[in-house]
């Protein structure tokens, strides 16, 4: 099919109509406005069968998405930034009650002080809710995972987001090969779900977990959640051989590794400023697509006779480090020859991470320096 030129949050709406969710409660919250506008319209032109709830908060889109789901029907919702936050207390419930909901995280900084821009502390800071958090570079990723992520939360009984950066990413317009209804209802077959509330056949969902029980349902979640990486391959290699486009193994990407020393470790659409320079710098580049699960085993084969590596991400764990740096480390503390580590926090608050700043992180790393920076 021909590519469109559209606004990226477009193709995200364009995906999510595709797979035909039957509710969609949100509440605006910029930037991830443009998708839930662009799908208010869709709905309202009578391009998908379904409905808008207008929910008075970010944390009733979340119950309503929960209520909806358990009836047996997809249920969609987007957010960002403060509206992320909001949901904390329902996600884990999202989570916990095994509903396969999906969600468009639209990255924004956290306040206080106030920022509308990008980086990605929102999603960062719901890590450990349970959910599968997948991150994307462009439009057409962005476009053609979130109709994966359908498939892989139906496929787990888990909740999936989908992760990609405000107004660089979002609010830019790039050329997107679209699929066709009758292409992704192939891929994506009816949702049938095995329990769902019925009168007919009434079930308790989401009730009481005493101390013998509780822990047992928390230890299926985190065996649930780790065995999702083969869902999530296994859906990448999938729509690869339907359509002809996949995302290295779903998990993570590598770039120009071959013979390589030094590698840049990152996650979203900073990838796409590496890409400008890793040949040109004689370093390879492994770009994070899942989060969530953490894709370690993948990322220390990845890293075997490296020399150097250096994680740069657009989030802080206050008191701590770059999340993702942690991970990395955590990720190679095995590897008979460790490489060393660096980390670089950078973007945070929507500050540009110029071709310069990139020239500058790539000379580091390949020095071989180890611990953590800003680039200020």
């Amino acid at each position: 099919m021909a590519k469109n030129v559209v606004e990226v949050a477009a193709a995200v709406a364009e995906a999510v109509k595709l797979c035909e969710p039957k509710i969609i409660p949100v509440y605006p919250i910029t930037p991830q406005t443009h998708v839930s506008e662009t799908l208010a319209k869709m709905l309202a032109d009578g391009e998908f069968d379904g409905e808008m709830i207008k929910v008075e908060s970010e944390q009733s889109a979340m119950a309503a998405c929960i209520g909806a789901q358990a009836t047996g029907v997809r249920a969609y919702t987007a957010t960002s930034s403060q509206g992320i936050a909001l949901m904390h207390e329902i996600l884990y419930i999202a989570a916990g009650m095994r509903l396969p909901i999906v969600m468009t995280v639209v990255n924004r900084s956290l306040s206080a002080p106030l920022s509308i821009w990008n980086d990605q502390q929102d999603s960062f800071s719901q890590r450990d809710t349970g959910w599968i958090q997948i991150h994307v570079e462009d439009g057409q990723e962005a476009f053609d995972t979130q109709i994966q992520a359908f498939r892989i939360a139906e496929e787990t009984n888990l909740p999936v987001m989908i992760c990609l950066d405000g107004f660089v990413l979002s609010h830019v317009f790039e050329p997107v090969r679209f699929l066709t209804k009758e292409q992704v209802k192939k891929f994506l077959p009816d949702y049938k779900p095995e329990v769902s509330l019925n009168p007919s056949k009434p079930v308790s969902m989401g009730t009481l977990g005493t101390p013998e029980y509780y822990i047992q349902f928390r230890k299926q979640l985190q065996d649930a959640i780790k065995k999702s990486k083969e869902t999530i391959t296994k859906v990448n290699r999938e729509f690869a051989s339907a359509f002809g486009r996949s995302y290295g193994n779903g998990l993570i990407e590598t770039v120009n590794m071959k013979g390589k020393k030094s590698a840049l470790i990152t996650i979203g659409s900073v990838a796409g400023t590496a890409r400008e320079l890793i040949e040109k710098e004689s370093i390879g580049l492994i770009k994070v697509k899942s989060l969530r699960p953490f894709p370690g085993e993948e990322l220390a084969k990845a890293c075997e006779g490296l020399e150097s590596v250096g994680v740069l991400e657009k989030d802080i764990s206050l008191g701590g480090n770059g999340a993702l740096y942690d991970e990395v480390k955590a990720a190679l503390y095995n590897l008979e020859k460790r490489p060393n580590v660096s980390g670089f926090i950078a973007g945070i608050g929507g500050r540009d991470i110029s071709l310069n700043d990139m020239e500058m992180v790539i000379k580091k790393i390949k020095s071989g320096k180890e611990g953590t920076e800003w680039v200020l």
